[in-house]
């Protein structure tokens, strides 16, 4: 599952109605702190963080964790400005006294991956990538950057979907995001609510979804 941007100091999360006692959160917190233990002499970014553990824990859950373990004193974090104009929380633990070099190592390679003609280049090979791969498994390429077909078209916002293939008489809407962290949760339900408006199965391309959403999604195509 694949977008257009690539950003590595994103820092915006999804926001989680779990409780903070939540067992799971303590045992991402418990991760985390074995995490900087076992290395007290490299410097993190949050992001980076939530990516390492993302088989284990929800982005967001990861996130509260590393905040709960600066708050318990075992980390320090610095909010550092990019290049891009966005900032970066670098973390390391308090026992790393000479952490600048290595902090300035962390936000120069940062910002040479955040660099928009680089987004912009891992965007275009994520479609290329999806465009073969469909074409490979002879779908027919209906439409790109499309808000109708089949008679039917959405009105109710700008948006449209990235692809619409077919094959078999069943067509397919598909959305490409080559990003790090998840796509924001209310385009994720927008780009399914437009399949649905123009009688499309909604494809996601991505590199990785919350298993919850992935569920959402396929009890949609089950009841259909």
């Amino acid at each position: 599952m694949l977008q257009g941007k690539t950003r590595l100091d994103e820092l915006e999360h999804v926001e989680s109605t779990a409780p903070r006692d939540d067992p799971v959160l303590r045992q991402a917190r418990d991760v985390v702190e074995d995490h900087f233990n076992a290395n007290p002499e490299k410097v993190f970014f949050s992001r980076q963080l939530e990516l390492l553990f993302e088989d284990r824990f929800f982005h967001w859950v990861t996130n509260r964790a590393i905040h709960e373990v600066i708050a318990s004193g075992l980390i320090l974090m610095e909010e550092r400005a990019l290049a891009t104009g966005t900032t970066i929380k670098l973390l390391w633990h308090r026992t790393y006294r000479y952490y600048r070099r290595e902090a300035a190592a962390v936000v120069r390679l940062v910002e040479e991956y955040s660099h928009p003609n680089i987004g912009g280049e891992l965007g275009d090979h994520a479609e290329m990538m999806v465009l073969e791969g469909f074409a490979r498994c002879q779908f027919v390429m209906r439409g790109r950057s499309i808000n109708e077909f089949g008679g039917k078209k959405w009105e109710k916002t700008n948006h449209n979907l990235d692809f619409v293939f077919e094959r078999d008489g069943r067509a397919y809407g598909v959305e490409v995001k080559n990003m790090l962290g998840y796509m924001d949760q209310d385009e994720f339900r927008l780009k399914i609510d437009i399949c649905r408006e123009l009688g499309v199965a909604p494809v996601f391309a991505v590199r990785m979804l919350p298993k919850t959403w992935i569920a959402e999604l396929t009890e949609l195509e089950d009841l259909r």
